[in-house]
């Protein structure tokens, strides 16, 4: 029986594996080819940016996955757990490649983050999220775009808008829009298998927040992570600032949003999560407070971005075991 047991296991963990992938696959083809697809649609710039300013496909289908299929600490975890990893691994490697602004033009959207993640924390501080205060976190990330719209007048280099330009003007515009189906559905099919595999492993409530603040969390940001030492390497260096600061505010304020919107969240222990809150916060605030002087993030800050990681995943094991 025990060895069918550990059978079972290895096999939900290769699915959730396959899901991973899937994800990352699902996520580049959709930002990709929507880019494509909408400009040869005729879409305005203003239209495609918030399409895809700061928007992380593969963290809103993993939400609301783990929301409708009764995981809420998978879902509240993600969100934690991908921002911390964006902060820390995203920019601590890009960091080590080239140095990062973090200049004028930067700076204010990034401090942005602090309030957007300290509402998403207060609201979810008692271990609940309502569709109430899910739609109020949607709306704040559509009010945050349109805050930015009206003071640049322009459309914010946030996310992935960057990958407008590397649009394949030349493909038929059936091919891209196809391609932008296979990614929904690569990222619906991936999200599902991820958040499956990770319930089946284990059902209790706070192996799930465990697993959702590391294992989950880091999976979603891995096509950030890989972006940003990409970008990085090219000398695109403000697109990795911007990359991060617009998905951190995306994923507490839309991704926890949509989840919420999708099925209520509530974790009977909201202990389990309030240090990872904290600890999220504290991410983008020490990547500010690295930058305030010399106004980029050099390969020595890149470092101690780093070294914090170890220590989070530390605190999301062994945080409240009620």
């Amino acid at each position: 029986m025990r060895e069918i047991d550990a059978v079972t296991t290895v096999a939900w963990l290769v699915i959730a594996l396959l899901g991973v992938a899937a994800i990352v696959w699902g996520a580049e083809t959709f930002a990709e080819h929507l880019a494509a697809a909408s400009t040869r649609l005729g879409v305005s710039a203003f239209a495609l940016a918030l399409l895809l300013a700061g928007a992380e496909p593969e963290e809103l289908a993993t939400s609301v996955t783990a929301s409708l299929r009764h995981a809420p600490a998978i879902a509240l975890g993600d969100v934690i757990g991908a921002n911390v990893a964006i902060c820390c691994l995203a920019l601590g490697t890009a960091a080590l490649i080239a140095p990062l602004p973090f200049g004028r033009s930067v700076r204010p959207y990034a401090w942005a983050g602090i309030p957007a993640g300290a509402l998403a924390a207060a609201l979810a501080w008692d271990g609940a999220v309502s569709r109430a205060e899910g739609a109020v976190l949607v709306g704040a990330y559509i009010g945050f775009v349109a805050v930015i719209w009206r003071l640049e007048r322009r459309p914010p280099t946030l996310g992935e808008t960057g990958e407008l330009a590397e649009a394949h003007t030349g493909r038929r515009i059936g091919i891209e829009l196809g391609l932008v189906l296979a990614g929904v559905a690569a990222m619906a099919v991936g999200s599902l298998a991820l958040v499956e595999g990770v319930r089946r492993v284990s059902g209790v409530e706070s192996t799930h927040g465990r697993l959702g603040l590391v294992v989950v969390g880091l999976a979603t940001a891995f096509e950030l992570i890989v972006l940003a030492r990409s970008s990085a390497r090219r000398g695109v260096t403000t697109a990795v600032v911007a990359a991060v600061v617009g998905s951190f505010t995306y994923n507490v304020t839309m991704t926890l949003g949509a989840g919420a919107l999708a099925r209520p969240l509530r974790i009977a222990d909201p202990a389990l999560l309030r240090g990872p809150w904290i600890a999220m916060l504290g991410a983008l605030a020490l990547a500010l407070a690295l930058t305030a002087r010399s106004r980029e993030l050099s390969r020595r800050s890149g470092l101690v971005l780093l070294a914090c990681y170890p220590a989070f995943v530390v605190l999301a094991l062994t945080s409240s075991r009620a």
